[in-house]
């Protein structure tokens, strides 16, 4: 069961409206920095707003890159965690944690994919049935990593967690660990429909090449954090569930059927 906050450090009110607040701004920015990123992948990086010039443009490039991956990471630190908390009023650090990284990551989103500058020419592009392919084949990608997020927990993904809890005057309640639905079959689907989305677009260029791979080495080396972070929390669980289900590839059982 949940538990009711101890005493924040201004009104009921007060509370209530800037969690609601940042409940707002968070789901303003996830809509905008996913549909972003739908839209500018989509194209091959090609209709990213950026209009720097050579080379300062694969500079600019080279950070909006970085950036996602390097913060994205070092928040969910210890020492990222503490700066997460200090980024709310006294009292609503904590319980607006969720939102608060929910919020952050959603605007690196789209500061990375609407500030993008363009830098390369195209290399191949699908057209007619090969079109119709690739997007029937994006647009999957796209639905099974809303069904990973789903499975991990939607309220805890989206930033809804923490400010919701706060209107209601309790403690934020964190899903256990996901182990149904896509869960089920790989122990990272999120970070598996991430990189497939990075994958089967219909435009190819230079420069989203360079996003997709530096995006899919994120997607492997933060697999591994973050099972270290999950063995640290769940122990004996996480070992058990480790051991039984495939790290990113889903695999047939090696034992003998039953």
């Amino acid at each position: 069961m949940s538990q009711t906050l101890s005493g924040p450090a201004m009104p009921r009110r007060g509370a209530i409206i800037v969690a609601i607040l940042y409940g707002l701004f968070c789901h303003v920015a996830f809509v905008a920095g996913v549909g972003a990123m739908m839209v500018v992948l989509f194209s091959g990086m090609t209709l990213g707003l950026g209009r720097l010039p050579k080379p300062w443009s694969w500079c600019a490039d080279a950070l909006l890159l970085l950036q996602f991956p390097l913060l994205h990471t070092a928040l969910l630190s210890r020492r990222g965690g503490a700066a997460l908390r200090r980024l709310a009023p006294p009292g609503l650090g904590t319980p607006l944690m969720s939102t608060t990284y929910a919020l952050i990551a959603s605007l690196q989103t789209g500061l990375l994919f609407l500030g993008w500058t363009p830098v390369g020419h195209v290399l191949w592009q699908a057209h007619g049935a090969t079109l119709v392919v690739f997007a029937t084949c994006y647009a999957g990608a796209w639905l099974l990593l809303l069904k990973a997020i789903v499975d991990a927990g939607f309220a805890l993904q989206t930033g809804l967690l923490g400010w919701r809890a706060v209107v209601r005057g309790q403690s934020p309640v964190y899903p256990p660990m996901p182990t149904r639905g896509l869960f089920r079959l790989i122990r990272q689907p999120i970070y598996v429909a991430f990189a497939l989305t990075l994958w089967a677009v219909p435009t190819i260029t230079p420069d989203g090449l360079v996003v997709a791979l530096i995006l899919t080495a994120y997607c492997l080396i933060g697999s591994m954090i973050k099972e270290t972070r999950f063995a640290r929390r769940f122990g004996a669980a996480f070992s058990d569930y480790r051991a039984k289900t495939p790290f990113w590839v889903p695999l047939p059982p090696c034992g003998k059927g039953q």
